[in-house]
């Protein structure tokens, strides 16, 4: 296995800066760019001629919205799963991959929220959870956890990005003046003083201390807000936890697809090695056994009982119309992956991206079944009802504006490491002296 490499923080830091985008860069962005746009364009569609455009109904009143919604607050996770948890448990190789949970988590969170306004069909009813708000309702715990998640993790990203902005605003003409007034702006009152060290080190302890709980409360909350909706599918006591071991397990592969494509794309070889491949691959598979465990308990126990309704739902997923995507979501999503990774070879870089994708993929699918299948499947029987209300696929409008969501996630990032280093150089440079002092 390859060891890190000492460079003086001269080369740390020339290899840390930020990099103009190249041609590679221009064309990735332009797309992300394109796909926003018809997103919105569809978006705007929806807002003038209302929830009709989706087709979304009676039945299936959450749609693609809000899988993906879901998707996003799993994603996002990966804040307090990388930065928090390790930093706590003083893991000293997670430096090359915090900063990158920690942009990810931000920017899936900002998504999430967009998200669900997006389902509300009229914005202006985002006013009505502050003038008459019921906190007895789980959305309003829902709207309560996800905005304090998203400040802390903003704050987190903000704070351990200082020593950074210091170093960029001396590079300033390295980097040229586009961002120079951005990092001033952000950066000025930092001068690195022993004082100022102390207070940013103890706020960062108490912020992970507060973001476990506060990232377990987010997914947990959101899987209430389907577990206390009696349907089948949802009448669960362990939504809770499946929700929770889901979502660190998306989380940890979003982080090995981000640390693969930004090892490539910055040259980044000497910093994100094949340790933390091989690490990462071991927290994966455990994490995809721990899901895939709670998944045989979501499902085996309702298939004991089969109550009719039960008995419906189950039938449409093991082998009746979503029988494709379920075993699709089941096989690409855990145990596939976990067949790749849990062989030494499997944890190197290219077998753990394929793996990461196929988690992430794997993923989006599973939270679509976790929607609409259920949806479908109401206790009440049906009378009367048009034969589209027992069938849902997403409008064109919908797709668009998913699409638009899943490219809005990826421009933020694409945004964060073209104006800030994606890996911490002053943590890269600190950890190198304590490494050399303690040997």
């Amino acid at each position: 296995m390859e060891k890190l490499q000492k460079f003086s923080p001269e080369k740390i830091t020339s290899d840390l800066l930020p990099q103009k985008f190249g041609r590679r860069g221009m064309i990735w962005t332009t797309i992300l760019v394109v796909i926003c746009c018809i997103g919105a364009f569809a978006y705007i569609k929806q807002l003038r001629e209302g929830l009709v455009v989706t087709n979304m109904g009676d039945y299936v009143s959450w749609g693609i919205y809000i899988s993906n919604f879901v998707f996003f607050v799993a994603i996002s996770l990966v804040g307090s799963l990388i930065t928090a948890i390790f930093r706590l448990a003083n893991v000293p190789w997670r430096t090359p991959l915090t900063r990158i949970s920690e942009i990810i988590a931000v920017s899936a969170i900002t998504f999430a929220s967009l998200i669900i306004i997006v389902d509300m069909g009229r914005p202006e009813r985002l006013v009505y959870l502050f003038t008459h708000g019921r906190i007895q309702s789980p959305i309003m715990w829902d709207v309560i956890v996800i905005s304090t998640y998203f400040c802390i993790s903003l704050l987190l990203l903000y704070i351990t990005l200082l020593p950074d902005i210091k170093m960029m605003i001396a590079a300033k003409d390295k980097l040229g003046k586009p961002f120079s007034k951005l990092y001033r702006w952000l950066g000025t009152f930092w001068k690195g003083t022993a004082a100022q060290e102390k207070i940013r080190n103890k706020s960062i302890t108490i912020i992970c201390i507060v973001t476990i709980p506060v990232a377990f409360c987010i997914h947990t909350v959101t899987s209430w807000l389907f577990a206390t909706t009696y349907r089948p599918g949802w009448d669960s006591t362990n939504f809770g936890a499946y929700f929770v071991s889901g979502a660190f397990l998306v989380g940890a592969g979003a982080v090995v697809v981000a640390m693969y494509v930004f090892r490539r794309v910055y040259k980044l070889e000497h910093y994100i090695t094949e340790m933390h491949f091989d690490k990462m691959g071991k927290i994966l598979v455990m994490l995809a056994l721990l899901y895939l465990y709670f998944n045989v308990n979501e499902y085996l126990v309702p298939a004991f009982k089969m109550r009719k309704p039960e008995e419906a739902h189950l039938t449409g997923l093991f082998a009746g119309e979503f029988a494709p995507l379920f075993w699709f979501a089941i096989l690409v999503g855990m145990i596939i992956p976990i067949l790749i990774v849990v062989f030494p070879k499997g944890r190197k870089p290219n077998a753990m991206f394929v793996a990461g994708v196929m988690v992430v993929v794997g993923a989006w699918f599973k939270r679509y079944l976790i929607v609409t299948p259920t949806l479908l499947q109401p206790f009440l029987p049906k009378y009367d009802a048009p034969a589209r209300y027992s069938h849902y696929f997403p409008s064109w409008e919908e797709w668009a504006i998913t699409a638009g969501s899943l490219a809005g996630v990826l421009l933020i990032i694409t945004f964060f490491a073209r104006v800030f280093p994606i890996i911490s150089i002053y943590k890269t440079i600190t950890d190198q002296n304590e490494t050399e002092q303690s040997s």
